[in-house]
């Protein structure tokens, strides 16, 4: 699991049927309480029922198992879900705050 920022959306006129109803983002890796990217990576994120968008702060989880449980489709063919937006980080005696 980690913290990413949404930079940007993926539209497809095709998906795969486990995958209907769900929006694909990018995403790419953050410091929790910076905010500077970790690495120049973007990742491909699924969301079905967060909402996230563009510029939210996300809780992403990158594992395919744990993935389709919270999809709760055993077939989905996912690995990274987005599984909340950030509120608040809490580190290292520090506090950042991102809503």
């Amino acid at each position: 699991m980690f913290i990413a920022k949404v930079v940007g959306n993926v539209w497809a006129t095709r998906k795969h049927k486990n995958l209907e109803g769900t929006k694909l983002l990018l995403v790419r890796r953050i410091d929790g309480i910076s905010g500077k990217f970790l690495d120049e990576d973007v990742m491909l994120a699924v969301d079905k029922f967060i909402d996230a968008g563009i510029g939210n702060i996300v809780l992403v989880m990158d594992e395919g198992n744990s993935a389709r449980q919270i999809l709760n489709d055993k077939k989905a063919p996912v690995r990274t879900v987005i599984c909340g937006i950030v509120d608040t980080v809490f580190a290292k005696g520090q506090t950042k705050k991102w809503h």
